[in-house]
């Protein structure tokens, strides 16, 4: 009992790096008031990359497993799979709404941008060669 206790306040502490702009969590609430989706969360999750980069994806979700980590953000319950968390720890969410680019969600995640850049210099995990610069 002790151990779960503590592994659930190191999972909490490690989690709650991630945050949600004001901007960020209104939306979320905006578009989860719109659609009637009462009970769903954020999910945040890693939606692939080359060696250099990593790029998240978010949806709406109201399916939790019990391998996923769940949270609140600034009111808004966020869902993580456990392969995601590694890279969002630490991460800022935010909702922009560019001229240029229309709005959208933006994720700044340090530990994605340390992770990318494990290899050595001019060198991808594939075996080919890039340059990162995230």
């Amino acid at each position: 009992m002790l151990e779960e206790l503590d592994t659930k306040i190191i999972t909490e502490t490690e989690t709650q790096a991630i945050s949600l702009s004001t901007a960020a969590s209104d939306a979320v609430r905006n578009i989860l008031t719109e659609r009637n989706l009462e009970g769903y969360a954020l999910r945040v999750y890693v939606a692939g990359g080359g060696c250099c980069s990593v790029n998240f994806g978010m949806a709406l979700d109201n399916n939790i497993r019990d391998v996923d980590t769940t949270f609140e953000a600034n009111g808004v319950k966020v869902v993580v799979d456990e392969v995601s968390i590694d890279y969002l720890r630490g991460a800022t969410i935010d909702f922009v709404n560019d001229p240029v680019r229309g709005a959208g969600f933006a994720v700044d995640s340090p530990r994605a941008k340390s992770h990318s850049h494990e290899h050595a210099e001019g060198e991808c995990a594939c075996g080919g060669s890039c340059s990162c610069n995230n």
